[in-house]
């Protein structure tokens, strides 16, 4: 199918309204009437101006025979009914008297009745795709299992923003497929995969492994899948890529590193980077780090900034806990001690600490990793982390400290900061 559509705002601009309305009419507009057609979209986690974008979707696809929304939460929580509505920008009665035709799920990927098994990747073929990545913690066969409701529709959409991202390279695509409404397998392995590779060897790389290995998976959809792959920026879009799920990622993945890239002549000592309040665990809001550790020097520090963070997460928290924060390393060679736990949480665990070696009993982590949030001092000791009290920092003193080697980021975990070749 390739490209169907496509619009892009000069540097420095966003697309307006009608720009956004004609890419979606040109792409979309009678390419599924009398269809019953999913659509799957971020959660909260996510920037996107999804209230805007509901509206204009549900204006273009009105001749479907069905239009219905599903939110893609990985393992995030489910999102109730209030949630849910908040997430497109809708009170209850314009839910009722307009748009009651239209349903909004969530995906649940712990729930066995909503999945299905559509294939198996045999170990060989993960061999192959890891390549010198490949460790035997990565396990056996993976069962590819998704949400088995997308097989009540004729036509998938995907909607969703792409940014750099710690797993996977760049987000957005099939990444909405895998981990986005898929099993735990698939979760597991893919995040395991990514924390071989390291954040450093993965965030802001378009061909990763990861990739390779959810376009696989993707291959034995029989669903047909248009992607509106979006790159987003502040509160509105510099790009919109309408067509089949991978040339519509590759064009949006290739915008989005011209617009999510701060390069950087120098790595910085001391990063504060401030951990927004769309994240509302430590899972998430690990993502403050993530984007920034490529910037920092070694034996540097970035600390993470939260103060309404009070959870580590609502759904691995106990995992979490008992794993620790720790570079790779640590858990491969314990792994009698740490194998037991879901790949997810090691892998969540080794990124959030970034790299390091662990030689002769000894961790030596690269950078150290400073929370500020709710969570206690104590925890943070148990869960590896320096601890630094929220209350003492005050961000527009560390403003005016650039000179000195540190960085202030007022909204981290979507642009990345990497130090310019």
């Amino acid at each position: 199918m390739s490209i169907q559509a496509q619009a892009t705002a000069p540097a420095s601009t966003l697309l307006p309204a009608d720009t956004i309305r004609e890419t979606l009419e040109t792409g979309l507009a009678g390419e599924h009437t009398g269809k019953k057609v999913l659509i799957l979209i971020p959660d909260h986690t996510r920037t996107i101006p999804l209230p805007q974008l509901f509206r204009k979707l549900a204006d273009v696809l009105h001749d479907t025979a069905q239009l219905d929304f599903m939110v893609a939460l990985g393992t995030h929580p489910p999102l109730d009914d209030a949630a849910l509505l908040k997430l497109v920008g809708l009170s209850a009665s314009e839910k009722r008297d307009r748009y009651a035709h239209i349903n909004i799920i969530s995906h649940t990927w712990d729930n066995p009745d909503t999945l299905t098994t559509i294939g198996t990747i045999t170990q060989d073929e993960v061999k192959g795709i890891a390549g010198d990545l490949w460790h035997d913690t990565l396990g056996g066969d993976v069962d590819i299992r998704i949400n088995r409701h997308i097989y009540d529709y004729d036509h998938l959409l995907i909607l969703g923003p792409t940014f750099p991202h710690e797993v996977v390279g760049y987000s957005g695509g099939a990444k909405y497929l895998f981990p986005g409404i898929s099993g735990a397998d698939m979760i597991n392995v893919t995040h395991w995969l990514g924390a071989l590779a390291t954040v450093l060897g993965t965030i802001g790389i378009k061909d990763t492994p990861v990739r390779a290995m959810i376009h696989r998976a993707a291959e034995q959809i029989t669903v047909p899948i248009t992607l509106i792959g979006l790159v987003v920026e502040k509160d509105g879009l510099a790009g919109m890529f309408i067509g089949d799920h991978i040339s519509a990622w590759h064009a949006a993945a290739d915008l989005s590193s011209q617009r999510h890239v701060i390069w950087v002549d120098e790595p910085y000592q001391q990063v504060m980077s401030v951990c927004p309040p769309m994240y509302d665990e430590l899972w998430t809001g690990a993502k403050a780090m993530y984007k920034t550790e490529p910037a920092i020097a070694d034996g540097g520090e970035v600390i993470v900034y939260a103060p309404h963070l009070d959870v580590v997460s609502f759904v691995h928290g106990a995992g979490i806990y008992e794993a620790g924060y720790h570079v790779r390393d640590f858990y491969l060679k314990q792994w009698d001690t740490y194998g037991h736990l879901p790949l997810g949480v090691l892998a969540h665990g080794t990124h959030f600490r970034g790299s390091g070696t662990f030689e002769n009993g000894t961790e030596h982590p690269r950078i150290n990793v400073t929370l500020a949030s709710q969570i206690s001092r104590e925890d943070c000791k148990r869960l590896n982390l320096g601890y630094m009290n929220p209350k003492d920092i005050n961000l527009d003193d560390w403003a005016e400290r650039e000179h000195e080697g540190v960085l202030l980021v007022r909204k981290a975990g979507e642009m990345l900061y990497r130090v310019r070749e």
